[in-house]
């Protein structure tokens, strides 16, 4: 096997896939990126088992060949490189050489039939989104994946779809978000819901595009996306799709509906820019025995205040419309900063009902983020 590549985009390729490898791994094969030369380009291929990522880069191909190298040494080793020309040349033993101007390395690697293959889907079960669309769904709620390991059945974005609309939700159980879309008919009749992984959220949030479609394969047990890669950026070497393959989580999402709130009494309208700074200021003085910052709704103004023994207090006002009895909410302020600083919209709406009761923030394009009050 041999081939001629440059070494930006050699070196762009291995960091696309360079996340899946663990720092400990069970099989050696599993530290390694699986190279296949064909004509035209090269794929790139790892794996933990749990989830696997391909993507392909152009290259000239002088022999084709396949071969797995240490990844995260050779993804070191390419980006130190002095020459943006670069020559791979592997034995018959797996020994790569890789030459860059007046630079030679030898690597070691393994024979690829023991690199575990990623699975195959059927066609007749997928659909396709817009990569914007699903991405910006994605950081909608991602944010409120949980963290805890016992807890597994949340950590992942749940996706189901129900009369015609699509849903992603995220919930760690002390704050929820929700955004739905119209799909009609797009989506096979016999998809219903899967659990994303938070790990597979990650990746899928980083390699999501704008303007080229993602499509979607599913199984029992798993499934991948079918990333598109635009044409503007096949500047950095990328070429055809980036393929993203993951077990799901397995088991039953718990009911999010029974704990989305049936009445919040009182709604204002804020921009949302300007909330989220005054959050951002309010919090700056908390500490970690006291993250909370108040709410305090009164007639056409909102209070949001901070304070600590520690550090002291803040105080960031704004105007509202609201004609309401006084209300004062306590929050974790990051709960409030996540969902604004993941909705695009210049204004969202915050409900709310009493100082124990949570608040929800919302938009007009199908977004809720149920937030739990704290102890003032």
């Amino acid at each position: 096997m041999k081939f001629r590549i440059n070494r930006d985009h050699f070196s762009n390729g291995l960091q696309q896939v360079l996340n899946i490898v663990g720092s400990r791994v069970t099989m050696p094969i599993l530290s390694n990126v699986l190279i296949k030369a064909e004509e035209g380009q090269i794929s790139l291929t790892t794996t933990n088992l749990d989830l696997g990522i391909c993507c392909n880069v152009k290259a000239e191909v002088l022999e084709k060949g396949t071969v797995t190298l240490p990844v995260r040494k050779l993804t070191s080793i390419v980006k130190s490189l002095p020459n943006p020309d670069v020559v791979v040349d592997v034995s018959s033993g797996y020994q790569a050489k890789i030459v860059s101007g007046g630079s030679q390395f030898r690597i070691m690697g393994i024979g690829a039939d023991e690199f575990p293959p990623l699975p195959a889907f059927e066609d007749t079960r997928t659909f396709t989104l817009k990569q914007e669309e699903l991405g910006h769904m994605l950081k909608c709620v991602s944010y409120a994946q949980s963290k805890d390991e016992n807890r597994y059945l949340l950590n992942g974005v749940y996706v189901t779809v129900e009369n015609g609309k699509l849903s992603l939700v995220a919930t760690d159980g002390r704050r929820l978000s929700i955004i739905e879309k119209e799909v009609g008919s797009a989506i096979p009749s016999d998809f219903q819901s899967l659990i994303i992984p938070d790990k597979t959220v990650v990746e899928l949030e980083r390699i999501m595009g704008k303007n080229e479609d993602v499509r979607i394969a599913f199984s029992d047990r798993q499934v991948a996306f079918e990333v598109k890669v635009a044409e503007g950026d096949k500047s950095n070497g990328l070429v055809n799709v980036i393929h993203l393959v993951s077990k799901i989580v397995e088991g039953n999402y718990p009911n999010y509906r029974q704990v989305t709130p049936k009445e919040t009494v009182h709604r204002i309208k804020i921009e949302r820019e300007l909330f989220l700074e005054c959050v951002q200021r309010a919090s700056l003085v908390v500490s970690d025995k006291n993250n909370s910052i108040k709410l305090k709704m009164s007639h056409n103004l909102l209070e949001i205040s901070g304070a600590s023994a520690e550090y002291g207090d803040a105080l960031e006002s704004m105007a509202i419309e609201y004609e309401g009895p006084d209300v004062q909410v306590a929050f974790n302020p990051q709960f409030l900063q996540d969902p604004l600083k993941a909705v695009v919209q210049d204004a969202v709406f915050f409900e709310f009902k009493d100082d124990l009761s949570p608040g929800v923030i919302k938009t007009l394009e199908s977004f809720m983020c149920v937030i739990m009050p704290l102890r003032s």
